[in-house]
């Protein structure tokens, strides 16, 4: 399928599923929004669902990894193989997000979008945009082409994931230096500048925070390709990034809960929603990262995170920890009592 097609599928959330979702909401045992943030999520899935009765929801963790050119200018605190390694970890199931994913009872789907050196194994999707991109501060760090052969096998994905029963695809990110290009694809499309969307992403000091924000700036001169999405995708992103969008946009045009991990994630669900507006309704944000660019593309996409844990480690960490509440609001619609069939007097308000 052309990004046209997909892109021409994707469609805005159901109001009506949302007013009706509201509805059934008011009439249970409670005083009208009393559950706060829960009722809010129970309405953002029902519209995205298209229907008041929305659950209960099977739901994936898709993880990609990929590696970057960016890691050659001192940008994070650990070495490039590290990203190799933490593949292996996934597949043993030794990793958080193997923890996380199976406390919320998600699968958990990962994926090799790039890493410099693969890591053959049954638990890992080899997709292989390419060994690692290049180094943006010089040019492009991959080229179109790699960006939409990327976002097409994220929507394949996608796709899969629908025809198996998946209603909620959690993305996950995993990559050394990825911070480093996600912070400059939000740089080129917010815009901000380089210092505003630039954190300490694995724990680096201040001269590794100064090289980053270098990187950063270096890289937007670098590339002058940057005006559209798909142009910024391909001279400042990464491979697990083109992978993410194609995940993004996929599940968006098969009605399923987009859920969003930190700030990689949210870097490439800004790139899906520059292409295809409609996609931001059909998301949900599951946390809040300490990346100072990361609340940055959360305000961009009109999104209010469930949860503000201090979590920076990626992986769709934060997503999974968010699952069960997703599971807790579309109980709430199906499960709790009305004022009417529990013989409770209303006070309307």
């Amino acid at each position: 399928m052309s990004l046209e097609a997909l892109l021409a599928r994707i469609e805005p959330p159901g109001d009506a599923a949302a007013r009706a979702a509201q509805a059934a909401l008011d009439a249970k045992t409670k005083p009208r929004g009393s559950l706060g943030e829960l009722e809010a999520l129970a309405v953002r899935i029902a519209a995205i669902r298209g229907t008041a009765s929305p659950g209960p929801l099977t739901a994936a963790v898709v993880v990609a990894a990929g590696d970057h050119g960016y890691a050659a200018r001192g940008v994070s605190a650990y070495p490039q193989e590290v990203t190799a390694q933490m593949l292996a970890n996934f597949a043993a199931g030794g990793a958080a997000i193997n923890v996380l994913a199976r406390e919320a009872g998600a699968r958990l789907v990962v994926v090799d979008a790039g890493v410099l050196r693969p890591v053959e194994h049954a638990a890992i999707r080899p997709v292989r945009l390419g060994a690692g991109t290049a180094d943006a501060t010089e040019g492009p760090a991959m080229t179109r082409e790699q960006a939409l052969a990327g976002i097409a096998a994220g929507a394949e994905l996608a796709a899969e994931l629908a025809r198996e029963g998946i209603e909620v695809v959690a993305l996950g990110d995993m990559g050394i230096a990825n911070t480093t290009a996600a912070s400059a694809l939000c740089a080129a499309l917010l815009p901000a500048e380089p210092v505003a969307v630039c954190g300490r992403g694995t724990g680096i000091d201040e001269e590794g925070l100064a090289r980053k924000v270098d990187t950063v700036a270096r890289a937007l001169v670098a590339n002058d390709d940057v005006a559209d999405p798909l142009g910024a995708l391909a001279a400042l992103g990464g491979h697990e990034i083109a992978f993410l969008v194609g995940v993004c946009l996929g599940a968006a045009a098969e009605g399923a809960v987009v859920l969003l991990d930190g700030f990689v994630t949210g870097a490439a669900a800004l790139v899906a929603a520059r292409l295809a507006p409609y996609a931001a309704g059909r998301m949900v944000a599951s946390h809040r990262s300490p990346e100072p660019g990361h609340p940055l593309v959360l305000a961009d996409l009109r999104l209010r995170p469930l949860l503000d844990l201090g979590l920076r480690l990626g992986e769709g960490s934060g997503a999974a920890l968010a699952l069960p509440l997703v599971g807790a609001a579309v109980a709430i619609l199906a499960d709790m009592a009305t004022f009417e069939a529990a013989g409770v007097t209303d006070a309307g308000r």
